[in-house]
């Protein structure tokens, strides 16, 4: 039990992190936000998770951490753009 929250956990801290990579990377081309990645990658997770194996709960919170990363433009309903940034954090919900 344990073990299975360090690894959502830090999957989790994987997915927030390639989030924000992606929105420094990416975010300056014209594409869908990055919380759509996110979102289908947390039911695909759901989906896996209940028909196959136990471990496929990590691709969901994968998905979950994605989805934080970009919680703002979520929020606001921007789905096809350009991210306007006027001062990149990292450890920030943009």
């Amino acid at each position: 039990m344990t073990k299975n929250i360090i690894f959502g956990l830090f999957s989790i801290l994987i997915g927030y992190i390639s989030g924000r990579t992606g929105h420094l990377i990416g975010g300056l081309s014209l594409s869908p936000h990055h919380w759509i990645y996110g979102f289908i990658i947390m039911i695909l997770g759901l989906i896996l998770y209940k028909k196959y194996s136990k471990y496929y709960f990590l691709i969901g919170f994968l998905g979950i951490g994605i989805f934080i990363s970009d919680l703002n433009d979520f929020l606001n309903l921007q789905f096809y753009g350009v991210d306007t940034v006027n001062k990149f954090i990292f450890w920030n919900i943009d």
